[in-house]
């Protein structure tokens, strides 16, 4: 496995250290500043020992050491830099009300663009060029590694979860000495009750989580940065067991960051959104990439008046005017996902209103059950998933076959949108209810985007990103996209690939509901009528997919390009994603139409009836989990 882990100039190396340690939840405290176009702040994260160690720690201390080595060998090969550790540009005395950053009043050493160097970070300390450091008479600190480019960290240090109030209760220890060894295992079995909290304590979780990311520091943590990673090391710990599970870390991203682009909108105003970049949002903050760090979020994001933020959470949020000119955003989520779905879009984005005709609309469908669901209704089972707050298990969120939804867009576009798209969500909503039963996610905006957009559009957890490009298109051109993007929230959300190179997993079953969504949204339609539309759909198809069958490399048209070492990891948990930063793969669609294809072939050769009766078991008993094509 060590081979793939020296990822090739197209490869997308994923190098956290999963395996050893897992993040459970994150929190972003962020300033959005248009004027430098910067997002700065903090971002806290809350960690569980990985399984491999779990598993290793068994047979003694050093069942892990391979782990470090393997961590020295996939580094990039650039010079490293270790922050100074009694740093002044932030004091671990700080009071964090408001998660307010620190440092800003302090002298700027930074570059024109706000990004410090690493010969700044670096001043007064000797850098060194291995960062598995022979410590403690031959033993080697734990290696802590994060999927992160583009982005200036400022400084990293452990939170002291035990000074928080009323944290007392999530400790089984009756008297604590004053070792600090046993301090430290304190605040790591705070955070381990923490986060595996019983779900139907979701809401004290969320606080206690706030609470513990405003704790003060307690001793800043050593790092370096490379290309793709941030790695963090605490002087003398060894093991993912001792090392901090609550770290805060400081940090600015960089304009030639790929995670946001900053730009204007429609009508000319500046707004900065995540739009889909192959690295994901490595370089939004710092973050474990690889799917199976399925975690939860929240975020405060503080931006100039008349700004409004959208984002993947499960709230709508409102905006908390901090002071004159200032405002907060608040959202959150409790169903874990990979880190590379969180979404934000920032703008001075107008809400289009519902009118009346479309709110009669919603309110007709809204608890309608066709007969086909019957069995969502009384089909009690436990999900397979990992514990949270499941719609799957929610009687009423059974029933809702159209969720809130709400529609926003640059001013200039509003009418558009009243005209094209407002009537089109409930029926398009619905559709998808009557095909594949309860909706993963509670509630759904959507984002018509600036017209730098390079996509048809963009499905992240309760936001749908729209291109400008559908409204002049007629109902048609709208439905489609807006039903393709809708089966992403149970194919590539609820239901993610264990392996990003099996995109068709996510992609292919988009396509081919959108068809079936579309049809069923259309109830006008004939039955001959909705068979000539999907027929002359896929005539469109097959002349696409034989134009990039003839016109591409034979290596990017393959379904499964890892092939039986699909779904492998290295001992530590890094990979990486194959062909994952090829220019030319983000403009083609093969892996979407010969998923395509090969669904249709199923559907055609059992019947469509009996095919989407399997694929709504399918969702029932996969949803909130990870996949692969076997």
């Amino acid at each position: 496995m060590e081979a793939q882990l020296d990822p090739m100039k197209d490869d997308l190396p994923l190098m956290a250290n999963t395996n050893y340690m897992l993040v459970k939840h994150y929190i972003l405290d962020l300033d959005v500043d248009f004027k430098s176009k910067v997002i700065e702040g903090i971002i806290v994260l809350f960690f569980e020992t990985g399984s491999q160690y779990r598993k290793t720690s068994k047979t003694g201390k050093d069942g892990c050491q391979s782990q470090f080595d393997e961590a020295c060998k996939i580094r990039a090969p650039e010079t490293s830099h270790i922050p100074v550790t009694n740093a002044s540009a932030c004091s671990s005395k700080t009071e964090y009300n408001d998660f307010a950053v620190c440092g800003k009043g302090e002298e700027d050493t930074s570059d024109k663009n706000g990004n410090h160097s690493n010969e700044e970070q670096a001043s007064g300390i000797s850098s060194s060029e291995d960062c598995c450091d022979i410590e403690n008479h031959g033993n080697k600190d734990f290696l802590l590694v994060l999927d992160c480019c583009d982005i200036s960290v400022l400084k990293v240090e452990e939170v002291d979860v035990a000074a928080v109030s009323g944290i007392e209760k999530f400790t089984r220890s009756a008297n604590l000495t004053d070792v600090s060894k046993e301090l430290e295992n304190l605040r790591n079995q705070i955070v381990h009750e923490l986060v595996t909290l019983p779900v139907d304590r979701w809401k004290e979780q969320l606080q206690y989580f706030t609470s513990c990311s405003k704790a003060p520091g307690c001793g800043e943590l050593l790092f370096t940065t490379s290309t793709w990673s941030l790695e963090i090391r605490k002087s003398g710990i060894q093991t993912p067991t001792d090392f901090p599970h609550a770290i805060r870390i400081w940090y600015k991203t960089k304009l030639e960051g790929k995670s946001v682009i900053w730009t204007t909108d429609q009508s000319g105003r500046p707004c900065v959104y995540t739009m889909g970049s192959p690295i994901n949002n490595r370089a939004l903050f710092p973050c474990q990439e690889p799917p199976i760090a399925l975690s939860t979020w929240q975020a405060l994001v503080r931006t100039p008046a008349g700004f409004v933020v959208l984002m993947s959470g499960e709230n709508s949020a409102e905006p908390v005017q901090l002071q004159e000119g200032i405002l907060s955003w608040y959202y959150y989520v409790t169903m874990p996902m990979p880190a590379s779905t969180f979404t934000i879009a920032v703008g001075c984005w107008q809400e289009v209103k519902q009118q009346s005709l479309t709110a009669a609309v919603q309110t007709n469908v809204e608890f309608s059950l066709p007969s086909s669901q019957a069995d969502f209704r009384w089909h009690e089972e436990i999900c397979g998933h990992m514990e949270y707050p499941c719609r799957f298990q929610n009687p009423a969120a059974r029933l809702q076959a159209v969720i809130p939804y709400r529609v926003f867009a640059p001013w200039c576009l509003m009418e558009r949108c009243e005209e094209h798209l407002l009537q089109l969500i409930p029926q398009c909503l619905s559709a998808a209810y009557t095909t594949l039963g309860t909706h993963p996610f509670s509630r759904l905006d959507v984002l018509i985007v600036p017209s730098n957009f390079s996509s048809l559009g963009m499905a992240s957890p309760h936001i749908i990103f729209l291109s400008q490009s559908v409204l002049p298109g007629g109902s048609h051109l709208c439905g489609t996209r807006l039903c393709h993007e809708i089966a992403h929230a149970w194919f590539g959300l609820a239901i993610g690939a264990r392996d990003w190179t099996e995109e068709w997993l996510s992609e292919g079953f988009a396509t081919f509901l959108e068809d079936i969504f579309w049809a069923r949204a259309q109830q006008q339609l004939s039955h001959d009528e909705v068979k000539g539309q999907q027929e002359l759909k896929a005539l469109l198809h097959w002349r696409r997919l034989r134009d990039e069958v003839q016109n591409s490399e034979e290596e990017l048209q393959v379904l499964r390009p890892k092939k039986e070492s699909t779904g492998e990891l290295s001992e530590s948990g890094a990979s990486v994603v194959k062909h994952g930063l090829k220019a030319e793969k983000i403009f083609m669609q093969v892996h979407y139409l010969k998923g395509y294809f090969l669904l249709r072939s199923l559907a055609r050769t059992i019947g469509e009836a009996s095919y989407l009766a399997s694929l709504r078991k399918f969702v029932h008993k996969f949803h909130g989990q990870l996949v692969l094509s076997q």
